[in-house]
């Protein structure tokens, strides 16, 4: 079996920051260009960047939450271009807030399909959630790891949880150890 690592692909990237200011959402929605307001459906203005693409959640306490990017680069040149907008109408906006990474989300790919029943009971129902009526997916906490891991049949997982590149590889390493080690994974 190769580096499994080679097959992760990073699908979203999610941080957020703060304007350390109250915001009138309404107005922002007037004035700013390729924005969603709609409080009854969601309590944030939406703002949407294209280059790179991604989503910026703008709230009257003045947190953004930014999600959808593909990298930690295109998060926070994202961030920055909403911010851009913010401070073109006026705003007193941090020169440098600071973008702090909530989450990543990584794909990668066991290369063989798996038995999720066998898996279920092998990695002790204590750390795993598998009810494949309600989810297709096993779901995997592991106690040393910073993130979870959602297993399927088709041997296809997803990470997240992390907040680095190394969480994801950690958690695919630590999966195809265990595995292997119970024999469930050739």
């Amino acid at each position: 079996m190769g580096d499994l690592t080679e097959t992760l692909s990073v699908e979203n990237v999610v941080g957020s920051t703060s304007l350390e200011q109250e915001l009138d959402l309404e107005s922002l929605a007037d004035d700013l260009d390729r924005v969603s307001y709609n409080p009854d459906q969601f309590p944030g203005l939406v703002s949407r960047t294209t280059n790179p693409k991604a989503t910026s959640l703008i709230f009257r306490s003045g947190k953004v939450v930014c999600t959808g990017a593909s990298s930690v680069e295109d998060l926070t040149e994202s961030v920055e271009l909403t911010l851009d907008k913010l401070r073109e109408l006026g705003l007193q906006v941090p020169a440098d807030p600071g973008v702090t990474l909530q989450n990543m989300v990584t794909s990668g790919d066991l290369g063989t399909r798996l038995n999720l029943n066998a898996i279920a009971i092998g990695l002790g129902l204590e750390a795993v959630e598998y009810e494949p009526e309600q989810f297709p997916g096993l779901v995997y906490r592991p106690d040393d790891l910073d993130a979870v891991v959602l297993l399927f049949g088709s041997g296809k997982l997803v990470i997240t949880g992390g907040t680095q590149h190394s969480d994801a590889e950690d958690a695919i390493e630590s999966v195809q150890m265990r595995l292997t080690d119970l024999g469930l994974l050739e």
